[in-house]
């Protein structure tokens, strides 16, 4: 997959009948348990940065990133100043186990390292072993055990460049 390209758009208004009919899907349900629609001031969080990926102009996954020191009772609050957080899911099922996931996924990566994120975190359900071997393969490794958030319960993963 190393040879495709991605394109990396902010979400917008227009894209929540995308993103509902995405999360509906049951292979996004088992792991994306937020039905809260987004509305203006959420998409203007300059917290969170929303993205609608696509290949030759066909949107096909949803990624955010996010500073980790957001939130107080954040479970990354501990990195370092320009740690972020990464969640993403494909919504096209044509599109799962054939390799984008970890290529979209490194291409958003590379462009947080080089913008000077010190560390990229993720938080996986610690049942989601899809999701943990991608990860894996992205450079990121344990930084704990699971545990309870306030998001549900995660194993919190950390990648450096």
């Amino acid at each position: 997959m190393a040879d495709r390209e991605y394109d990396f758009r902010r979400v917008k208004m227009d894209d929540l009948p995308l993103l509902l009919e995405w999360q509906a899907r049951p292979h996004v349900r088992e792991w994306w348990d937020s039905d809260d629609p987004y509305d203006h001031k959420a998409l203007a969080d300059p917290r969170v940065s929303r993205w609608i990926v696509s290949m030759q102009e066909s949107p096909f996954a949803f990624m955010q990133d996010y500073t980790v020191h957001g939130w107080d009772d954040h479970h990354f609050a501990q990195l370092p100043k320009g740690a972020r957080g990464i969640d993403q899911y494909i919504g096209d099922p044509k599109m799962i186990g054939i390799g984008h996931g970890t290529a979209f996924i490194g291409a958003r990566m590379k462009v947080l390292f080089e913008n000077g994120a010190p560390v990229i975190a993720t938080d996986p359900h610690p049942d989601n072993n899809r999701a943990i071997a991608v990860y894996k393969k992205l450079g990121f490794v344990p930084s704990g055990q699971p545990q309870e958030t306030q998001w549900g319960r995660i194993v919190p993963m950390l990648a450096k460049p």
